[in-house]
C-alpha cells in the first residue's frame, strides 16, 4: 500500500456544526485522529472554512496536538505537480456529508436544532479494516 494518507472535514466531524463558531468536540474524534498520527498517518484538513475561521479549525488541531500534513491540499500533490486539480489527493475521506459516512444524530438542546455529526467508533471499525489503525 502507498503512504496512508486521510483528509478530514472539521465542521460535523472534527466538531459539531456551530459554523462560524467551533463546535464541541465530536465524541471520539480526538483518539481516532491521535491513532491515525501515531500510526504515521497523514492528516489532511479539508474544510470549506477560509480566512479566520480557517485558521480557528488549524488551532483546534494545534491545541490537541494533531499535526496537519497539509490544509486544504496534499502538498506532495503541490510539490511534484503530479496534479493541478484544486482536489487534495488522499485514499480516504472522513466527512459528515459524504454518502456512507457512519453518523449520529445528537439529543438536540432546547431550542437547537442538532445536525448529525461522524461517528468515530463505527469509522475507527473502518479504518481498522483498511489497515490505517
Amino acid at each position: 500500500m502507498g503512504k496512508k494518507i486521510v483528509a478530514v472535514d472539521f465542521d460535523g466531524t472534527c466538531v459539531e456544526h456551530r459554523y462560524p463558531d467551533v463546535g464541541r468536540d465530536v465524541p471520539y474524534c480526538f483518539e481516532v485522529l491521535k491513532r491515525l498520527e501515531a500510526n504515521g498517518v497523514k492528516i489532511i484538513l479539508w474544510t470549506m472554512r477560509s480566512g479566520k475561521t480557517l485558521q480557528d479549525a488549524v488551532d483546534w488541531f494545534a491545541q490537541k496536538n494533531i499535526p496537519l500534513w497539509g490544509v486544504n491540499e496534499n502538498p506532495e500533490q503541490i510539490e511534484t505537480k503530479w496534479s493541478t486539480s484544486p482536489k487534495a489527493y488522499a485514499p480516504i475521506y472522513i466527512d459528515d456529508a459524504a454518502l456512507g459516512c457512519p453518523t449520529v444524530t445528537p439529543m438536540p438542546t432546547p431550542g437547537e436544532f442538532e445536525r448529525e455529526y461522524v461517528d468515530w467508533r463505527a469509522v475507527e471499525k473502518l479504518l481498522q479494516s483498511k489497515n490505517y489503525l
